[in-house]
């Protein structure tokens, strides 16, 4: 009899687990699905479009409320045939109040984003250091790249991360760059872990860095639609929109022997510094160039119409100054028509 009794306890029991699982797969299933539209989830890590796009198995699209509510969501070209930019391989303007992409060529294709690189290097510097924290050049300052952008620093320089990011957005200083990385992560390398982990964070899931200043590294590379998202996380702090809109800037650092050297500098992007004009009704507040052979010319701005709404804008690879200046034109020519 005892035995009959713990049988039927023990089917019981697994009954019990039986139904239990097929109500938590029930309301799974509900809760996913709802009012009987299928969905689908293929995000991975270096997916073909990042922001965590959610596939629908109908015709519809929609996005994970929590992550992309806030963001413009591409997964391919929008409006090319609206606008011809000529040798730019990509392109995108995205219109931050409407949370809309305007426009967008090659949106996910892995690119070598040359010093557009720095605005993550100063996203991650931004959000695990204060201003004042005190940095030391090491002898990994000294860069031999032919054409490569130097503030000119020497091993034992000195000066705070406040002054260091005005020259890595202002000026693009590839050396400073390392500077930051080393006193930040204590190693390039460890430096880089914090944008590979800060990427993938925010969105930006088909870039991969190697160095923070974007020189060119086989493994280094970005995408258009993830400079917006890095772009976007890096505006949300008061001193990194207060650089990218500064013509020039002049400061004092200290030699290793503590004597003070003084340093005088303008910005790389010629909207800033006068030396080419916007569109009528266009307005650009800030931005961040990058130049190298593998790159070719690269121009990310935030920018504003006549009403005051924020756009950013995106060209990559174009093969000279001239063409980024005067395609970069027809793109922000683009948020009046």
């Amino acid at each position: 009899m005892d035995f009959l009794l713990k049988m039927f306890a023990k089917k019981g029991e697994c009954l019990y687990k039986i139904i239990s699982a097929l109500l938590f797969f029930v309301i799974i299933s509900t809760s996913l699905c709802g009012c009987g539209t299928k969905y689908s989830n293929p995000y991975t890590i270096h997916n073909s479009v990042s922001a965590y796009n959610v596939g629908v198995m109908e015709e519809e699209a929609s996005t994970f409320p929590a992550f992309a509510e806030d963001l413009c969501v591409v997964s391919g070209n929008v409006n090319t045939g609206d606008l011809q930019l000529g040798s730019a391989v990509a392109a995108s303007l995205f219109d931050l109040n409407n949370k809309e992409t305007l426009y967008t060529k090659n949106p996910n294709a892995q690119m070598h984003p040359a010093s557009l690189t720095k605005i993550m290097t100063a996203l991650v510097a931004m959000k695990y250091a204060q201003p004042d924290l005190m940095l030391t050049a090491s002898e990994n300052v000294k860069i031999d790249e032919p054409g490569a952008q130097l503030m000119g620093l020497k091993p034992g320089d000195q000066m705070t991360l406040d002054q260091a990011l005005h020259v890595l957005l202002i000026y693009s200083a590839n050396d400073v760059a390392i500077m930051i990385a080393e006193g930040i992560g204590g190693t390039v390398e460890g430096f880089c872990d914090l944008m590979n982990e800060e990427a993938i964070s925010i969105g930006a899931t088909n870039s991969h860095f190697t160095n923070p200043n974007g020189l060119t590294q086989d493994e280094h590379y970005v995408t258009p639609y993830d400079m917006y998202l890095i772009f976007r996380a890096a505006l949300q702090y008061s001193l990194f929109n207060e650089i990218i809109q500064m013509p020039t800037y002049e400061t004092v650092y200290y030699a290793a022997d503590g004597t003070q050297k003084e340093l005088s500098i303008e910005s790389t992007v010629l909207y800033i510094k006068g030396g080419y004009t916007t569109p009528d009704q266009i307005t650009v507040i800030g931005g961040k160039t990058g130049t190298t052979s593998a790159a070719g010319h690269c121009l990310i701005l935030y920018t504003r119409d006549s009403t005051g709404s924020p756009y950013i804008a995106i060209l990559m690879n174009a093969e000279s100054a001239d063409a980024l200046y005067e395609q970069m034109n027809q793109l922000l020519d683009y948020i009046t028509q």
